[in-house]
Protein backbone atom coordinates (compact mmCIF):
# COMPACT_ATOMS: atom_id res chain seq x y z
CA UNK A 1 0.00 0.00 0.00
CA UNK A 2 1.38 3.67 -0.73
CA UNK A 3 2.78 5.50 2.17
CA UNK A 4 0.75 7.74 4.07
CA UNK A 5 1.78 11.19 3.91
CA UNK A 6 1.03 14.63 5.74
CA UNK A 7 -0.35 16.70 2.63
CA UNK A 8 1.33 20.34 3.14
CA UNK A 9 -1.15 23.61 2.49
CA UNK A 10 0.35 25.70 0.54
CA UNK A 11 -2.01 28.87 1.66
CA UNK A 12 -0.22 28.16 4.98
CA UNK A 13 2.74 29.39 6.29
CA UNK A 14 4.99 26.55 8.01
CA UNK A 15 8.43 25.70 9.61
CA UNK A 16 10.87 24.46 7.21
CA UNK A 17 11.63 21.66 9.88
CA UNK A 18 11.59 21.51 13.39
CA UNK A 19 15.13 22.19 13.84
CA UNK A 20 15.16 25.40 12.58
CA UNK A 21 12.39 26.32 14.72
CA UNK A 22 13.32 25.61 17.99
CA UNK A 23 16.70 27.48 16.79
CA UNK A 24 14.89 30.44 15.77
CA UNK A 25 12.39 30.41 18.68
CA UNK A 26 16.17 30.58 20.60
CA UNK A 27 16.99 33.61 19.04
CA UNK A 28 13.46 35.03 19.53
CA UNK A 29 14.00 34.62 23.14
CA UNK A 30 17.34 36.41 23.46
CA UNK A 31 15.15 39.55 22.16
CA UNK A 32 12.73 38.45 24.71
CA UNK A 33 14.74 39.25 27.47
CA UNK A 34 15.87 42.46 26.23
CA UNK A 35 12.90 43.52 26.67
CA UNK A 36 10.08 44.20 29.56
CA UNK A 37 9.65 40.79 31.57
CA UNK A 38 7.11 38.83 30.23
CA UNK A 39 4.22 38.62 32.79
CA UNK A 40 2.11 35.48 31.27
CA UNK A 41 2.02 33.71 27.71
CA UNK A 42 -1.22 32.16 26.54
CA UNK A 43 -2.35 30.20 23.50
CA UNK A 44 -5.91 31.71 21.83
CA UNK A 45 -8.09 29.36 19.60
CA UNK A 46 -9.37 31.30 16.24
CA UNK A 47 -10.80 30.16 12.95
CA UNK A 48 -7.09 30.80 11.66
CA UNK A 49 -5.17 28.76 14.06
CA UNK A 50 -4.30 29.14 17.31
CA UNK A 51 -2.63 32.82 18.54
CA UNK A 52 0.06 33.50 20.76
CA UNK A 53 0.40 35.89 23.43
CA UNK A 54 2.28 37.93 25.50
CA UNK A 55 1.04 39.55 28.57
CA UNK A 56 3.60 42.40 30.32
CA UNK A 57 2.86 44.78 32.95
CA UNK A 58 1.98 47.57 34.05
CA UNK A 59 4.88 47.96 36.65
CA UNK A 60 2.29 50.45 38.73
CA UNK A 61 -0.35 48.14 39.74
CA UNK A 62 -3.01 51.26 39.92
CA UNK A 63 -2.17 51.03 36.16
CA UNK A 64 -3.64 47.61 35.69
CA UNK A 65 -7.55 49.14 35.19
CA UNK A 66 -6.43 51.45 32.06
CA UNK A 67 -6.98 50.61 28.26
CA UNK A 68 -4.25 48.27 27.33
CA UNK A 69 -2.06 48.22 24.49
CA UNK A 70 -2.26 45.57 21.88
CA UNK A 71 1.04 45.45 19.77
CA UNK A 72 0.69 43.83 16.22
CA UNK A 73 3.96 42.82 14.77
CA UNK A 74 5.51 43.43 10.86
CA UNK A 75 5.98 40.72 8.40
CA UNK A 76 7.46 37.31 8.71
CA UNK A 77 8.48 37.53 12.22
CA UNK A 78 7.01 37.75 16.34
CA UNK A 79 6.14 39.61 18.63
CA UNK A 80 10.01 40.12 19.41
CA UNK A 81 10.33 42.98 17.38
CA UNK A 82 8.78 44.91 20.49
CA UNK A 83 11.30 44.48 22.79
CA UNK A 84 12.68 48.30 22.89
CA UNK A 85 8.85 49.35 23.33
CA UNK A 86 7.93 47.13 26.10
CA UNK A 87 9.31 48.68 29.33
CA UNK A 88 8.17 52.21 28.54
CA UNK A 89 4.83 50.85 27.35
CA UNK A 90 4.12 48.66 30.03
CA UNK A 91 5.22 51.21 32.27
CA UNK A 92 2.07 53.11 31.79
CA UNK A 93 -0.32 50.15 30.64
CA UNK A 94 -1.19 46.54 30.36
CA UNK A 95 0.26 45.30 27.12
CA UNK A 96 -1.11 42.50 25.06
CA UNK A 97 1.83 41.35 21.61
CA UNK A 98 0.01 39.04 19.51
CA UNK A 99 2.17 36.80 17.10
CA UNK A 100 0.17 36.73 14.05
CA UNK A 101 -0.13 33.38 12.59
CA UNK A 102 1.30 32.98 9.14
CA UNK A 103 4.67 34.62 10.10
CA UNK A 104 7.48 32.94 11.97
CA UNK A 105 6.24 32.79 15.65
CA UNK A 106 4.70 30.53 18.20
CA UNK A 107 1.49 31.08 16.74
CA UNK A 108 -0.26 28.00 14.87
CA UNK A 109 -1.47 28.79 10.85
CA UNK A 110 -4.18 26.64 9.94
CA UNK A 111 -6.58 28.63 7.41
CA UNK A 112 -5.10 31.80 5.02
CA UNK A 113 -6.51 35.13 6.65
CA UNK A 114 -4.82 37.29 4.40
CA UNK A 115 -8.00 38.32 2.73
CA UNK A 116 -8.90 41.94 4.80
CA UNK A 117 -12.02 41.20 6.01
CA UNK A 118 -10.20 37.39 7.52
CA UNK A 119 -7.59 39.55 8.92
CA UNK A 120 -10.26 41.82 10.50
CA UNK A 121 -11.92 38.26 12.01
CA UNK A 122 -8.94 37.11 13.08
CA UNK A 123 -8.13 39.73 15.24
CA UNK A 124 -11.54 40.76 16.98
CA UNK A 125 -11.73 36.64 17.75
CA UNK A 126 -8.75 36.78 19.51
CA UNK A 127 -9.02 40.03 21.52
CA UNK A 128 -12.59 38.66 22.22
CA UNK A 129 -10.67 35.37 23.36
CA UNK A 130 -8.47 37.55 25.73
CA UNK A 131 -11.26 39.23 27.35
CA UNK A 132 -10.13 42.66 25.58
CA UNK A 133 -13.50 44.88 25.11
CA UNK A 134 -11.29 48.13 24.33
CA UNK A 135 -7.59 48.74 23.34
CA UNK A 136 -5.06 50.86 22.44
CA UNK A 137 -3.91 49.48 18.90
CA UNK A 138 -0.35 49.50 17.51
CA UNK A 139 0.73 48.29 14.49
CA UNK A 140 4.02 48.16 12.72
CA UNK A 141 4.66 47.43 8.70
CA UNK A 142 2.48 44.61 7.84
CA UNK A 143 1.15 45.50 11.46
CA UNK A 144 0.50 48.98 10.22
CA UNK A 145 -1.95 47.48 7.60
CA UNK A 146 -3.47 45.05 9.58
CA UNK A 147 -4.48 47.74 12.31
CA UNK A 148 -5.81 50.22 9.76
CA UNK A 149 -7.98 47.14 8.13
CA UNK A 150 -9.73 46.52 11.58
CA UNK A 151 -10.40 50.39 11.91
CA UNK A 152 -12.17 50.49 8.83
CA UNK A 153 -14.22 47.18 9.36
CA UNK A 154 -14.48 45.81 12.61
CA UNK A 155 -13.57 49.38 14.78
CA UNK A 156 -15.75 48.69 17.97
CA UNK A 157 -13.24 47.87 20.18
CA UNK A 158 -10.77 50.15 19.56
CA UNK A 159 -10.01 53.30 21.13
CA UNK A 160 -7.42 54.36 19.07
CA UNK A 161 -4.70 52.91 16.31
CA UNK A 162 -1.21 53.33 16.03
CA UNK A 163 0.57 52.47 12.59
CA UNK A 164 4.34 52.74 12.68
CA UNK A 165 5.10 53.08 9.19
CA UNK A 166 2.61 51.06 8.09
CA UNK A 167 1.34 48.64 5.24
CA UNK A 168 -2.37 49.70 3.74
CA UNK A 169 -1.29 53.31 2.71
CA UNK A 170 0.26 52.59 -0.48
CA UNK A 171 1.37 49.97 -2.97
CA UNK A 172 4.24 47.38 -1.94
CA UNK A 173 6.40 48.64 -4.49
CA UNK A 174 9.74 46.78 -5.42
CA UNK A 175 11.77 49.42 -3.74
CA UNK A 176 10.60 48.28 -0.75
CA UNK A 177 11.31 44.69 -1.23
CA UNK A 178 14.62 45.26 -2.95
CA UNK A 179 15.18 47.44 0.22
CA UNK A 180 14.12 44.40 2.24
CA UNK A 181 16.64 41.41 -0.08
CA UNK A 182 19.89 43.77 0.29
CA UNK A 183 19.27 44.40 4.15
CA UNK A 184 18.93 40.29 4.42
CA UNK A 185 22.06 40.05 2.67
CA UNK A 186 23.84 42.33 3.97
CA UNK A 187 23.31 41.05 7.67
CA UNK A 188 26.13 38.08 6.47
CA UNK A 189 28.96 41.36 5.76
CA UNK A 190 32.06 41.42 7.49
CA UNK A 191 31.28 42.88 10.85
CA UNK A 192 33.53 45.97 10.46
CA UNK A 193 31.53 46.64 7.77
CA UNK A 194 28.22 46.29 9.08
CA UNK A 195 27.85 49.64 11.22
CA UNK A 196 28.23 51.22 7.64
CA UNK A 197 25.92 49.29 5.81
CA UNK A 198 23.43 49.82 8.60
CA UNK A 199 23.53 53.41 8.28
CA UNK A 200 23.36 53.38 4.50
CA UNK A 201 19.94 51.21 4.59
CA UNK A 202 18.22 52.64 7.85
CA UNK A 203 18.28 48.70 8.77
CA UNK A 204 19.21 48.52 12.47
CA UNK A 205 18.90 44.72 12.06
CA UNK A 206 22.53 45.12 10.65
CA UNK A 207 24.11 46.52 13.37
CA UNK A 208 21.86 44.44 16.33
CA UNK A 209 23.91 41.19 17.12
CA UNK A 210 20.52 39.66 18.37
CA UNK A 211 18.71 41.16 15.63
CA UNK A 212 20.56 40.20 12.92
CA UNK A 213 20.68 36.47 14.69
CA UNK A 214 17.45 36.63 15.03
CA UNK A 215 16.29 37.77 10.96
CA UNK A 216 18.35 35.51 9.86
CA UNK A 217 17.42 32.32 11.91
CA UNK A 218 13.80 33.39 10.77
CA UNK A 219 14.56 33.67 6.88
CA UNK A 220 15.86 30.07 7.23
CA UNK A 221 13.38 28.43 9.46
CA UNK A 222 9.82 29.65 7.86
CA UNK A 223 8.05 30.00 4.87
CA UNK A 224 5.25 32.93 4.16
CA UNK A 225 2.59 31.73 2.41
CA UNK A 226 0.69 34.85 1.55
CA UNK A 227 0.75 37.97 -0.76
CA UNK A 228 1.54 41.41 0.02
CA UNK A 229 -1.11 43.47 1.20
CA UNK A 230 -3.38 45.63 -1.11
CA UNK A 231 -3.19 48.95 0.06
CA UNK A 232 -6.70 50.28 1.97
CA UNK A 233 -9.01 52.31 -1.35
CA UNK A 234 -9.69 56.07 -0.09
CA UNK A 235 -13.39 55.41 0.48
CA UNK A 236 -11.95 53.01 3.10
CA UNK A 237 -9.64 55.53 4.70
CA UNK A 238 -12.28 58.24 5.07
CA UNK A 239 -14.83 55.95 6.57
CA UNK A 240 -12.25 55.30 9.64
CA UNK A 241 -13.43 57.28 13.13
CA UNK A 242 -11.00 55.37 15.47
CA UNK A 243 -8.57 58.02 16.34
CA UNK A 244 -5.45 57.57 14.28
CA UNK A 245 -1.97 58.35 14.62
CA UNK A 246 0.52 57.39 11.84
CA UNK A 247 4.48 57.43 12.54
CA UNK A 248 6.48 57.32 9.48
CA UNK A 249 10.60 57.04 9.16
CA UNK A 250 11.78 60.20 6.58
CA UNK A 251 13.53 57.66 4.62
CA UNK A 252 11.12 54.90 4.53
CA UNK A 253 11.12 52.71 1.35
CA UNK A 254 7.81 51.31 2.32
CA UNK A 255 5.85 55.11 2.14
CA UNK A 256 6.06 58.26 0.65
CA UNK A 257 6.43 59.96 3.78
CA UNK A 258 5.24 63.85 2.57
CA UNK A 259 2.49 62.61 0.51
CA UNK A 260 1.32 60.48 3.27
CA UNK A 261 1.82 63.56 6.22
CA UNK A 262 -0.07 65.34 4.17
CA UNK A 263 -3.08 62.76 2.54
CA UNK A 264 -3.78 60.95 5.88
CA UNK A 265 -5.27 63.76 7.85
CA UNK A 266 -6.77 64.59 4.57
CA UNK A 267 -8.61 61.49 4.40
CA UNK A 268 -9.49 60.43 7.98
CA UNK A 269 -10.59 62.94 10.46
CA UNK A 270 -8.63 64.14 13.01
CA UNK A 271 -6.01 61.82 12.12
CA UNK A 272 -2.25 62.65 13.36
CA UNK A 273 0.77 62.21 11.01
CA UNK A 274 4.01 62.72 11.62
CA UNK A 275 7.58 62.14 10.11
CA UNK A 276 10.59 60.64 12.36
CA UNK A 277 13.39 61.91 11.20
CA UNK A 278 17.09 60.04 10.82
CA UNK A 279 15.05 56.98 9.91
CA UNK A 280 13.88 54.25 7.55
CA UNK A 281 11.38 51.55 8.11
CA UNK A 282 11.93 51.17 11.87
CA UNK A 283 11.30 54.53 13.83
CA UNK A 284 10.17 52.22 16.70
CA UNK A 285 13.61 50.32 16.78
CA UNK A 286 15.69 53.24 15.60
CA UNK A 287 14.45 55.87 18.50
CA UNK A 288 12.52 54.00 20.88
CA UNK A 289 12.36 56.86 23.60
CA UNK A 290 11.18 59.52 20.84
CA UNK A 291 8.41 56.77 19.41
CA UNK A 292 7.10 55.54 22.98
CA UNK A 293 6.82 59.06 24.81
CA UNK A 294 4.49 60.07 21.31
CA UNK A 295 2.24 56.77 21.35
CA UNK A 296 2.06 57.27 25.27
CA UNK A 297 0.89 61.04 25.07
CA UNK A 298 -1.44 60.17 22.03
CA UNK A 299 -3.38 57.04 24.33
CA UNK A 300 -3.37 59.41 27.05
CA UNK A 301 -4.54 62.49 25.33
CA UNK A 302 -7.53 59.53 23.80
CA UNK A 303 -8.03 58.68 27.29
CA UNK A 304 -8.92 62.00 28.65
CA UNK A 305 -11.48 62.82 26.01
CA UNK A 306 -13.04 59.15 26.52
CA UNK A 307 -16.18 59.01 28.84
CA UNK A 308 -15.69 55.34 29.03
CA UNK A 309 -11.79 55.66 30.33
CA UNK A 310 -11.98 59.24 31.67
CA UNK A 311 -12.89 57.82 35.31
CA UNK A 312 -9.95 55.79 35.65
CA UNK A 313 -7.55 58.09 34.97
Amino acid sequence: MPENRTRVRRDVGRYVNDTLRDRYFATADALYAMGAPIRSETDVETSFGTTHVYRYGPTDPAAESRTPVVLIHGAGYSSAMWYPNTPALSGERPVYALDTPGDANRSVHREPMWQPERAAQWMDEALDALGLDRVHLVGSSYGGWLVLNQSHRRPERLVSVTALDPGGLEKVGLRFFAWVFVSLFASFAPKALRPRLAKWLEQPVISVPELRTWVQAGARAYRIRRPAPLPLAEDALRSIRTPLYVIMGRRSLLVHPQRQLERVPRLVPGARAEIISATGHGPQIDHPDVVNARMLSFMEDIDSLDPATSDTL
